[in-house]
C-alpha cells in the first residue's frame, strides 16, 4: 500500500503534468481518475464504480441553477438590453472628469447582478466602453484597469454562476452563499470608484475632462424609468426570492430568466438570432462545466479513498499555526494556483482538502465560500494565465501586452485583498443578509 503522500503525487501530480502538456482540464482530470480507480479500487470494479458516480454527479438538482443563470446573461447580452441600462446610466452623469471610468463601475457592478458571468461582464464592458474611452484621451490604465476589475464582480455578486458550483461541490448551503456576496461586491465596487478618484486626483490628466452637457432632469428619470428600473425586475427574481425565502436558488434562477425573457419581449428585442446565440453559448459553457464536474466529484474520491486527503489534512492540521494563518495559507494558495489554472480546476483540486480544514478551525463555511470567491475572482487577473487578463487583450487595441493589462489591474487587486481583510476582522459584512434570510 503507497503512503499518502505518494498517492497524493501520483493523483495531484498526475493532472497538473497532463494540463502542462496541454490537455484539456477535463480529459486529464478523466484519465487520472480511470488509472486511480483501476489502481486504488480494485481493477475493472474501480472502473464500474467510476462510472456509477459520474451519472451521480451531474445529476445532483443543485446545478440546476447553473444553465439558467448563463442564459440569463446571454439573453441580456444578445439581445442589447444590458447596453440599455448604460445608454441610461451615461444620461445622468454629465461631463464629470474620469466620467466613463466611473461608469464603467456603476453600469457593470449592475450588469453584473444581471448576468452572473465574469467574461462575459469584462467582454461586454471592454466592446462597449473601451472605443468612447480611447477616443475621449483616456490612459490606458483608466481604461483597463476599471473593466477587467468591474468584470470580476460578477464572481461575487448574485447570480454567480461559480458560486453555484461551489456550493454544490463543497456542500455549502447555495442560497446562503449566492445572497452572502452581495454586501461585499457593493463594498468592493466602493473601494473600486474609490480608487478611481484618486487616481484621477494624482493625474488628472489620465482622464481628461470634455463638455458633455447633462440631460434634462425630465428625461434622465424618463431614461431611468424605462431602461433601468425594469431591471431590478431581474434582481428581484433572483436575489429577492432567495432573500425572502419564497424560492430556492434553482425556482430564483428560472424566475430571473423568465424575467429577462419577458423584458426583451416588452422591449421587443427577442429575435430568434438572439435565441439561437444564447442557447449556444449557455449549451457550450454548460457541457464544459459538468465534464469538469464527473472528474472533479471522482477525483475527491479517489483522493479520500487512497487515503491522500486525510493524510495532507493531518499533515496541514500538524503545525502549530493559528486558524488565520491557515486562513492565509489557502488563500495563497488559490491565488497562486489561479496563475496557472483555471477557477473550476482549482475548485476541484483544493476543496477535498480545504473542507475539511474549514470544519477543524470551525470557519463559517458561507463565510469561507465568499472568501474563497474573492481569491478566485483575484486569479482571474493574475499573470501568467489569468482569463480576464486574455478577454482583456482581445478587446484591446491591437499591441496591448499581458503586461500592460496586469499593470493596470494591480490597485484593484490591492482593493480585493483589502476587503478580504474587511471580511476576516468583520465576517457579519458577508453573513449579515443570509442570517436574516434565515431569521
Amino acid at each position: 500500500m503507497l503512503t499518502w503522500y505518494a498517492s497524493g503525487a501520483i493523483l495531484i501530480g498526475g493532472v497538473l503534468v497532463l494540463m502542462a502538456l496541454g490537455t484539456p482540464v477535463a480529459v486529464a482530470f478523466l484519465a487520472v481518475n480511470v488509472f486511480g480507480a483501476y489502481y486504488f479500487m480494485g481493477g475493472m470494479a474501480g472502473i464500474d464504480q467510476l462510472v456509477s458516480n459520474m451519472s451521480v454527479s451531474v445529476t445532483n438538482f443543485s446545478l440546476v441553477p447553473v444553465p439558467l443563470f448563463l442564459i440569463m446573461g446571454e439573453l441580456l447580452f444578445q439581445t442589447g438590453l444590458a447596453i440599455r441600462v448604460f445608454d441610461a446610466l451615461d444620461k445622468c452623469m454629465g461631463g464629470i472628469r474620469g466620467r466613463l471610468s466611473y461608469l464603467t463601475v456603476g453600469g457593470g457592478t449592475l450588469f453584473a447582478t444581471l448576468s452572473g458571468s465574469s467574461m462575459a461582464n469584462t467582454a461586454m464592458l471592454g466592446t462597449t466602453l473601451m472605443p468612447d474611452m480611447l477616443k475621449r484621451g483616456y490612459k490606458p490604465h483608466m481604461i483597463m484597469g476599471p473593466i477587467l476589475a468591474t468584470g470580476g464582480l460578477a464572481m461575487i455578486i448574485p447570480p454567480s454562476s461559480l458560486a453555484v458550483l461551489l456550493g454544490s461541490l463543497a456542500r455549502i448551503d447555495v442560497g446562503a452563499l449566492l445572497i452572502a456576496g452581495m454586501i461585499p461586491g457593493l463594498v468592493l465596487a466602493a473601494l473600486f470608484l474609490l480608487t478611481i478618484r484618486i487616481q484621477i486626483a494624482i493625474d488628472p490628466d489620465a482622464a481628461p475632462g470634455y463638455q458633455y452637457e447633462r440631460a434634462p432632469l425630465k428625461e434622465i428619470v424618463w431614461v431611468l424609468v424605462r431602461d433601468v428600473l425594469p431591471m431590478g425586475l431581474v434582481v428581484f427574481s433572483v436575489v429577492g426570492l432567495i432573500l425572502l425565502g419564497w424560492a430556492t436558488p434553482t425556482e430564483a434562477a428560472a424566475f430571473g430568466a423568465l424575467s429577462v425573457l419577458l423584458l426583451a419581449i416588452v422591449y421587443r428585442k427577442l429575435t430568434w438570432d438572439a435565441v439561437f446565440k444564447s442557447l449556444k453559448g449557455t449549451l457550450s459553457v454548460t457541457v464544459m462545466m459538468m465534464a469538469i464536474i464527473i472528474g472533479s466529484t471522482t477525483f475527491s474520491q479517489l483522493l479520500a479513498f487512497s487515503g491522500a486527503s486525510s493524510g495532507m489534512i493531518g499533515w496541514a492540521t500538524g503545525f502549530e499555526i493559528n486558524a488565520f494563518a491557515m486562513l492565509a495559507i489557502m488563500f495563497l494558495v488559490l491565488v497562486v494556483l489561479g496563475m496557472f489554472m483555471d477557477q473550476l480546476s482549482i475548485m476541484m483540486l483544493t476543496l477535498p482538502i480545504f473542507m475539511p480544514l474549514v470544519a477543524h478551525y470551525a470557519f463559517d463555511p458561507v463565510w469561507f465560500g465568499v472568501i474563497m470567491l474573492l481569491a478566485l475572482e483575484l486569479s482571474l487577473a493574475t499573470p501568467p494565465f489569468g482569463l480576464l487578463l486574455y478577454v482583456m487583450v482581445g478587446v484591446s487595441p491591437k499591441g496591448t501586452t499581458i503586461g500592460q493589462v496586469a499593470r493596470a489591474a494591480l490597485p484593484y487587486i490591492l482593493c480585493t485583498l483589502l476587503l478580504v481583510i474587511l471580511l476576516t476582522i468583520f465576517p457579519q459584512i458577508a453573513l449579515w443578509l443570509p442570517g436574516l434570510a434565515r431569521a
